[in-house]
């Protein structure tokens, strides 16, 4: 059976892969006794090994049409395949079996693609698939990580929790590829077993990490501290502990606002070869003001056998498995989908922060990379750090012009600033490089609304809806700029696509509803308005434009 890596745990695990102490002793004891064969009479009938999937038949399988052809090479490959699902209308997936199709597949994450973004993406370069990373509108499946790596059996949901697959989705597969010395094809096939049942609550998935690891060449016990406070409380439900070949020792608790230690998981001798997301039998309740630790120690010396180069040399955070990498996954049940909204901003500002780390760790180490500077430049971008971000983007750029995103960044550093005019000049040249973007077309097209260019400003939002009919941002602002215009119907034509693209924008229902007011649609404007302060009682134009409305709607008729 695969290794069992955890020590024993309190609170434990499910389906925990470990022999008794007992059992320990009975094998040492055999083994240094010589190891003498018993009697045949008394040999156990062999296992019978189901021919098919683990969990019997599925309600559907997938597979990749032709195999990917993984060259030989000295670096890994990240390969994202696309998996078009087809299914008459919205299921409930209570597992996943992944069959690999090939032993160069080190790990895989399976994730969901609602837009199509990874369309336009797979096969540009004559293989099944792309490189890289996914595109942002690939998502986790609804809170869950789906993770599968050698020895993984299938992954369940939490009971009650079966994540919702909609009719017309992709599957993408992002798989992590470790060449051999001879091509290989790659063609992972999935297994998906539905429930009828909907799910009666939601998870969130979310990751702690360490992005400044700089492990000296030599260094057999290099130590990484990380430490987040849970702003609500959470209900833990399992754990995801992820390192590379230097890992040695992982040790993740929970110390509770009395001052109170849970261990959630300690692994004493880490395997980058035997990995996996580790469900607590019952899950462990976690209030608000817990501290989740985590401490990883490295081994980067001539000792540690999985060491991929000997001599060792300096190792730094990275997403290569010749990088190191620390992150310590969790996936949580929040009591309320407000505390889940508190919950998930407070978690992407942190790791913006991570981000931000991470990056100048990077251009200290090598500043010459037009990557390097880039990652810095977008992550203070994302933190809001205008300024600095823009000498990072410009020598980003001078190292490789042709990059769109790179202009794409600056531009939004530029605007963030009120340089809006050398900001569309980037904003320009991002869409001329890579025109089949949606993103930068909606980028291009806001920022002209922003500056009164509204005739061209349509035509870049109606460019980046062609490319994504399903993108709401554009519908939503391509909306809101026809009704500058004056141009009413069309207006609320597009407000209502995003409305049914987001029903849960507070934002979007405001906009609907102050057009479909201007239209003289009083009673329905006053639906959508009272819909987005259910969504966000503080959004003050649906309020004030609701209290303007009052007077003009019909009064209900009242029954006998």
């Amino acid at each position: 059976m695969p290794p069992w890596l955890p020590d024993p745990n309190d609170p434990p695990f499910v389906d925990e892969r470990r022999l008794a102490p007992d059992q320990i002793e009975t094998l040492q004891r055999w083994a240094e006794t010589g190891a003498a064969e018993g009697s045949a009479a008394d040999l156990p009938r062999p296992p019978a090994w189901p021919d098919g999937w683990q969990l019997g038949k599925p309600d559907l399988v997938v597979t990749m049409p032709r195999p990917y052809v993984l060259q030989t090479g000295p670096h890994d490959v990240y390969r994202n395949v696309v998996l078009p699902v087809s299914i008459p209308a919205t299921r409930f997936v209570r597992a996943v079996e992944l069959r690999p199709g090939s032993a160069q597949v080190h790990h895989a994450v399976i994730r969901v693609d609602r837009a199509h973004a990874s369309r336009a993406l797979d096969g540009a370069d004559g293989q099944p698939g792309f490189d890289g990373m996914v595109a942002e509108d690939v998502q986790d499946p609804s809170g869950h990580f789906i993770g599968w790596a050698p020895g993984r059996g299938p992954i369940a949901s939490p009971p009650g929790m079966p994540w919702p697959l909609e009719q017309g989705s992709d599957l993408i597969v992002e798989l992590h590829l470790l060449p051999g010395r001879t091509a290989a094809p790659v063609q992972p096939t999935i297994a998906l077993f539905f429930t009828d049942v909907p799910p009666t609550a939601h998870p969130m998935m979310f990751v702690i990490s360490s992005k400044t690891i700089d492990i000296p060449a030599g260094k057999a016990d290099y130590a990484v501290e990380e430490t987040y406070q849970l702003p609500v409380d959470v209900d833990l439900l399992s754990v995801y502990p992820h390192a590379h070949y230097l890992g040695k020792e992982m040790d993740a608790r929970a110390i509770l606002p009395g001052g109170a230690v849970k261990t959630l998981i300690h692994i004493k001798q880490w395997s980058f070869h035997w990995q996996q997301e580790y469900q607590y039998a019952t899950p462990v309740s976690l209030p608000r003001g817990t501290t989740l630790s985590m401490r990883y120690t490295y081994d980067n010396s001539d000792r540690n056998r999985d060491n991929p180069r000997h001599p060792p040399v300096p190792v730094i955070w990275g997403p290569q498995s010749t990088d190191e990498m620390g992150t310590l996954g969790l996936e949580v049940l929040p009591r309320s989908s407000a505390e889940a909204a508190v919950l998930a901003k407070s978690i992407s500002n942190r790791q913006a922060l991570e981000n931000v780390a991470g990056a100048e760790l990077w251009v200290k180490h090598d500043p010459r990379s037009a990557g390097n500077q880039l990652a810095l430049g977008t992550s203070y971008v994302q933190v809001g750090r205008f300024e600095e971000a823009i000498p990072h983007l410009e020598e980003a750029l001078r190292l490789d012009a042709r990059s769109a995103t790179a202009h794409n960044y600056l531009g939004g550093a530029l605007l963030a600033l009120r340089r809006e005019q050398e900001a569309l000049v980037h904003f320009r040249r991002a869409v001329a490089l890579s025109p089949r973007d949606e993103h930068l077309h909606f980028n291009l097209a806001k920022t002209l609304a922003q500056t009164g260019q509204y005739v061209e400003a349509i035509r870049e939002f109606g460019r980046a809806i062609a490319l994504n009919p399903s993108l709401p941002d554009a519908h939503q602002n391509l909306g809101a700029t026809l009704f500058k215009q004056g141009d009413l119907p069309r207006a609320i034509t597009e407000l209502q696509r995003a409305a049914e693209l987001t029903p849960d924008s507070a934002s979007v229902h405001s906009d609907l509803g102050g057009a479909l007011a201007q239209a003289g649609r009083f009673d329905d404007a006053a639906i959508q308005l009272r819909r987005a302060l259910e969504i966000d009682p503080g959004n003050a134009a649906a309020r004030e434009n609701l209290t303007l409305l009052e007077p003009r709607l019909r009064p209900h008729r009242v029954l006998p």
